[in-house]
């Protein structure tokens, strides 16, 4: 098949660059391949078995149309400060005049207009005095909360929009390499398990999410595509009875903290708040189980989570830190018979193991039913888990009782975007016609900013279009 443009992935980055090119009148061709279903075709089986049956070939939680982000909580950050370095790459204000024009686009596929965390100042300052008394910074960025059940409805418009405009959509298409000539991409090779197809193009686009992170880490080292080693982030899912964050939820929706605690002075910090919100298991390649939260518009539960995620930087000559929090991962799994383990704050300082009858006397009651009690210090490295303890009891005096003893902990909870690809302004890597965006370029964490990064790369693109035209 031959294509003007053939984009990799069918999360926000990859999706935005076909809807800004189409938005800017561009008369290319554009194909672009998921590996997953259509959002239409989504389905976790979970709902109805209560457990995870572990699908094959591919997980729908984290694989197919609007990609794993919609899927988890489709929460909306609207400060350039918050989701990644872009700013470091294009400018701070390009990203956030784009952060504004890119939620239009969400509220015209109908997005909710209400906006969290923009009133209630006096309040915010009692939390932000709070925050600075425990050594933390409290991050002001307003959310839009799309809710997992709408995000689902608002990517599907965006998906049929994109069919009816004449972008041809690819699923159950894996990308298993690009094709190169010389200094130059000329496309990508494709399987759907039984055959193989080449796509060529004079644009190719790699914007493969998290999951696909690490393949594009192989991609890089074998074709010579510049690149280094990011930052790795490793933690835990925190889960507190609603009572406990009532105040940070009504009035932040979402406390995004930083914190560089004693002794380490990692960079820790709070992620994906859900209040009213549930645990859920997502599964990634060799059975790895990782755990992530949600929060629908509507369904409520009685707790709030949250990550905890501890950053690490590693520095020569180690350079494989997506595989480094495989590992973790892996051994976190192979202590809990393939499943997401929890455990007890309080169980945590006692230096023992949580028993499932503990639980069923706790007042807060896993919202992640097939979570198994165990002992999560037995797998997770001693520096990531004195950082989350030590940043826990300092979020304890933001939020009283934070650091309970039924406090639950939920392990492993890992993001996969430590692969950082060099890229310039105009987002050009050092192979002519090869882009690399999203979560998987180590750029971007997080829907929105892995959306603005698609329409900045519609826009680049479009120009080049004109430049050709004239």
């Amino acid at each position: 098949m031959k294509t003007d443009i053939v984009i990799v992935g069918a999360g926000p980055a990859g999706i935005f660059t076909a809807l800004e090119l189409i938005r800017q009148g561009s008369k290319k061709k554009i194909v672009l391949v998921e590996k997953g279903a259509a959002i239409e075709n989504r389905r976790c089986p979970k709902s109805v078995t209560g457990r995870c049956v572990q699908c094959k070939p591919y997980c729908h939680i984290t694989t197919g149309f609007s990609g794993a982000g919609a899927f988890s909580d489709g929460k909306l950050s609207l400060s350039c400060e918050v989701g990644g370095d872009l700013p470091d790459l294009v400018g701070a204000q390009l990203v956030q005049d784009t952060i504004h024009y890119t939620d239009g686009i969400y509220l015209e596929f109908g997005a909710d207009p209400h906006v969290e965390g923009i009133t209630e100042n006096e309040k915010i300052r009692e939390i932000r005095k709070r925050a600075i008394s425990a050594g933390l910074k409290l991050v002001d960025c307003p959310i839009r909360h799309l809710g997992t059940e709408k995000a689902q409805e608002i990517y599907l418009a965006i998906e049929q929009y994109l069919a009816a405009s004449g972008v041809e959509l690819l699923f159950g298409m894996e990308c298993t390499n690009i094709i190169l000539k010389e200094d130059a991409c000329l496309g990508v090779t494709l399987s759907d398990g039984r055959k193989d197809m080449e796509i060529y193009a004079d644009e190719t686009i790699i914007a493969a999410g998290r999951r696909g992170a690490d393949w594009l880490e192989r991609v890089c080292a074998e074709h010579n595509i510049a690149h280094q080693p990011g930052t790795v982030d490793i933690g835990v899912r925190v889960e507190v009875r609603n009572e406990i964050m009532e105040q940070v939820n009504n009035v932040l929706y979402e406390s995004k903290l930083i914190g560089y605690p004693r002794p380490f002075k990692n960079k820790v910090r709070t992620f994906c708040q859900n209040p009213g919100g549930f645990v859920s298991q997502e599964n990634y390649d060799n059975n790895l189980a990782v755990v992530n939260g949600h929060s629908y518009k509507d369904l409520k539960s009685g707790n709030t989570n949250l990550s905890i995620l501890c950053s690490h930087n590693f520095s020569y000559p180690f350079n494989q830190p997506i595989a480094y929090a495989q590992k973790v991962g892996e051994l976190t799994n192979m202590l809990g018979a393939g499943h997401i383990l929890v455990q007890r704050f309080g169980d945590i300082l006692d230096g023992k193991r949580t028993w499932p009858k503990e639980l069923s006397q706790s007042n807060v009651k896993p919202t992640l039913p097939d979570a198994v009690a165990g002992d999560i210090t037995a797998a997770m490295p001693y520096r990531a888990m004195t950082n989350i303890i030590n940043f826990i009891q300092a979020m304890d005096i933001v939020v009283p009782g934070f650091a309970s003893t039924e406090t639950l902990l939920y392990s492993p909870e890992l993001k996969f975007y430590s692969n950082r690809v060099k890229m310039d302004a105009n987002l050009e890597t050092n192979v002519r016609g090869l882009h690399c965006l999203g979560d998987s370029s180590g750029w971007t964490r997080g829907l929105m900013m892995a959306s603005v990064m698609g329409v900045l790369m519609g826009r680049k693109l479009y120009e080049k279009e004109i430049a050709e035209q004239a």
